[in-house]
């Protein structure tokens, strides 16, 4: 394969495949770039605020049932 370059990088008369393979290997990048920035807004998104309210209160029903399970051993 690096052959293949060298000999065509000798020669000054490239062809339409060169510059079809050489804008191929620059728009990975570019795509990869764009879906990593898509990627990144999506998951840096604002989401919707819950808050503690049903933690807080499921802890609280937690302490109350462990106070309140006082078995007799």
């Amino acid at each position: 394969m690096v052959n293949l370059l060298i000999s065509q990088l000798r020669s000054l008369d490239w062809g339409w495949e060169v510059g079809m393979a050489a804008l191929a290997w620059l728009l990975i990048p570019l795509v990869a770039a764009i879906g990593a920035g898509l990627w990144g807004s999506w998951a840096n998104r604002t989401r919707r605020v819950r808050g503690d309210g049903p933690e807080l209160d499921g802890y609280a029903r937690f302490r109350a049932a462990m106070e309140r399970s006082h078995s007799g051993t």
